[in-house]
């Protein structure tokens, strides 16, 4: 059995099982998501004291409080079985995921983990702008901060180049190419880490057919207090729009 593929606990009605894929931008939860929902939450409660994330719901955690955005995707594997599978968006704390959690699409050891050595350089750019602060040499401040800022960029293309979505043809684009036509021009920040694709690419890869799809904010509410602990939302417009479009076809639209 796949790791990341969930029977559901719960015993379901029939009527429950959509014959067809809501919209991630649906502002309505189907109700097969909120079940599968619940059992995730059920699981999070469960396991969340032994992780390194603190989703500021106690005072015994140390580290940054973040809450964090998860997904659910009600599926139909090849045998005929319904499932759902989970995830969530982004990095939780630097560690290693759960394995009942969909992964990145991003592997960090790809090419020599060259995400870390990238970092670590640009660490050591700014260590030397601190530095040289103190001396008020401005000529060889601006120089490094240009450097830094050039390398910078060229990390996160390389970093985008690594997110190949597969649609529901089979098909892969990579996350460049699919902001290309938009009016960005280029990914935001964290493109292809966000729950909703990341599920999909999973099903898809895994010719599993999507039935359901939800998104839940966990934790202590986000800084501007536009996400509640427990509450569902829909996908994102900035990051996942374009993605999800060609992933699904141009189906989904977002709500106004």
């Amino acid at each position: 059995m796949d790791t990341c593929f969930i029977p559901f606990k719960t015993e379901l009605s029939p009527t429950l099982i959509p014959h067809q894929l809501n919209s991630p931008f649906d502002l309505i939860t189907p109700e097969i998501c909120k079940i599968a929902a619940r059992e995730l939450q059920e699981f999070i409660t469960k396991n969340q004291a032994a992780w390194k994330h603190n989703f500021g719901l106690t005072s015994e955690k140390e580290g940054t409080v973040k809450g964090k955005m998860f997904g659910v995707l009600v599926v139909k594997d090849s045998a005929e079985r319904i499932g759902y599978l989970c995830t969530f968006s982004g990095k939780m704390a630097d560690e290693p995921h759960h394995p009942l959690f969909v992964p990145s699409l991003f592997d960090i050891a790809t090419n020599n983990y060259f995400i870390n050595t990238g970092m670590v350089e640009l660490t050591g750019i700014g260590n030397k702008i601190k530095e040289l602060e103190s001396t008020n040499d401005l000529a060889e401040i601006e120089l490094l901060k240009e450097e830094r800022k050039t390398k910078s960029a060229l990390l996160q293309q390389q970093l985008f180049e690594s997110y190949n979505f597969m649609n529901e043809e089979g098909k892969h684009k990579n996350v460049c190419a699919i902001f290309e036509n938009t009016a960005a021009k280029t990914p935001p920040s964290g493109a292809g880490e966000c729950a909703a694709p990341k599920l999909l690419h999973y099903a898809f890869k895994h010719k599993m057919q999507p039935l359901a799809i939800a998104e839940f904010w966990w934790g202590k509410s986000s800084p501007s207090g536009d996400k509640q602990h427990g509450h569902f939302y829909p996908a994102c417009t900035d990051k996942c729009l374009p993605i999800l479009n060609y992933m699904l076809g141009g189906k989904p639209e977002a709500q106004n």
